[in-house]
């Protein structure tokens, strides 16, 4: 597979705060599902309410409380209840879905985005 080298490119991930190309209007797509972001958010941050995945994610609560029973339900989070709030652990060891990634794992997905 050939690879494209733009000379002028600025350096990949120079730091934390660069942004990559603005997206283009009108199609709103991104490589990773809401179901990523919000187990990268929690990889990042245990304790994150609804409301705040919802906003990191850019998602409804409710969007983001269907993700999290689903990801709980197959065994990608664990949810400990801590006083009134949740703690969510993810399982690092846990295969990706899909059969083009099935022999990759959710704690090498992370490694990989963090």
């Amino acid at each position: 597979m050939a690879v494209h080298h733009d000379t002028d490119a600025a350096p990949i991930r120079p730091d934390r705060a660069a942004a990559g190309p603005a997206p283009k209007a009108g199609r709103g797509w991104t490589f990773l599902t809401n179901h990523a972001h919000v187990l990268l958010c929690l990889s990042r941050e245990a304790d994150l309410t609804m409301r705040e995945l919802a906003l990191a994610v850019g998602i409804t609560e409710r969007a983001v409380q269907a993700i999290i029973a689903d990801l709980i339900e197959d065994g990608y989070l664990t949810r400990t209840k801590n006083g009134r709030r949740n703690s969510y652990t993810v399982n690092i060891d846990g295969r990706l879905r899909h059969h083009l990634e099935s022999d990759h794992t959710i704690g090498e997905l992370i490694t990989a985005l963090n």
